[in-house]
């Protein structure tokens, strides 16, 4: 089992910045895939970004360059670093982690919500 714990939610303006926390703990190995999905009421989740314990990253491409995604793999943690960011990223955002390996070992938090507006 696999237990996530989101942060840093909040109200940002536009062109600002904002960074998300994400905490994971339980059952968690160097293979898994950790990331962030943004999801809008009634719609389905969206990828944003996703870390390998190697390093290795995938982005959306409508965030390359806006946002970055990290990983300490001794805490199970990962930061996502939102910048200049306009209204239309006003979401909620989850924390996944997954191992695309094994289809079962897949697991989201409630996720946090992030509102871009003056």
């Amino acid at each position: 089992q696999v237990q996530i714990v989101e942060s840093g939610g909040g109200l940002v303006q536009p062109g600002g910045s904002l960074t998300l926390h994400c905490a994971a703990s339980g059952r968690i190995f160097s293979t898994t895939i950790m990331g962030w999905y943004r999801q809008a009421p009634g719609s389905q989740r969206e990828l944003v970004a996703t870390v390998a314990g190697n390093g290795d990253t995938n982005y959306a491409d409508s965030v390359k360059g806006r946002f970055t995604i990290s990983r300490d793999n001794r805490k199970n943690k990962v930061d996502l670093e939102m910048t200049s960011l306009k209204p239309e990223y006003t979401d909620v955002y989850s924390c996944n982690v997954r191992n695309e390996l094994v289809v079962a070992y897949n697991y989201w938090g409630q996720g946090t919500k992030v509102t871009v507006s003056s």
